[in-house]
């Protein structure tokens, strides 16, 4: 299955953010819709080099910044390394150490709720799980 995305999507939603469209930033916005796998920025470079000749890692770690400022990607910080998410909704991630793999986990889990209590407004939490994830386990699990 292919995935077809449309450009005038991304061109709207940089327009709307009052965005300067370039051919850059459509395609890193193009690439972290379809590859919901978190990217780094490292990532994100070499899988967009071959197609983007005028692209370079200093294009695409200020355009990530420019759009996270923006609202429009999320910078994870998940130990040492810095990962992107294009979905900017609320919810949680694990974080599988033995394959790296970032999952989503939705739902908001209010247990901060009682921590903060009423004298504060929270605009962001950040919450990511680490551990092994059912894929690595099930591999573990057929190796012994």
């Amino acid at each position: 299955m292919q995935v077809v995305i449309k450009v005038e999507k991304f061109v709207s939603i940089l327009k709307e953010h009052d965005l300067k469209v370039t051919p850059q930033r459509i395609a890193i916005l193009r690439y972290l819709e379809i590859h919901r796998t978190h990217p780094s920025a490292d990532t994100i470079y070499e899988d967009l080099k071959a197609d983007n000749p005028s692209l370079s890692k200093t294009t695409i770690y200020n355009s990530l910044d420019m759009l996270k400022q923006h609202g429009l990607v999320k910078a994870l910080r998940l130990g040492s390394t810095v990962r992107y998410d294009y979905s900017t909704n609320r919810h949680h991630h694990f974080w599988c150490r033995r394959c790296g793999k970032i999952m989503d986990i939705t739902g908001d889990d209010p247990c901060w709720k009682d921590m903060v209590g009423d004298d504060h407004r929270v605009e962001e939490v950040h919450v990511y799980l680490k551990g092994v994830c059912s894929t690595c386990l099930k591999k573990k699990k057929e190796e012994d």
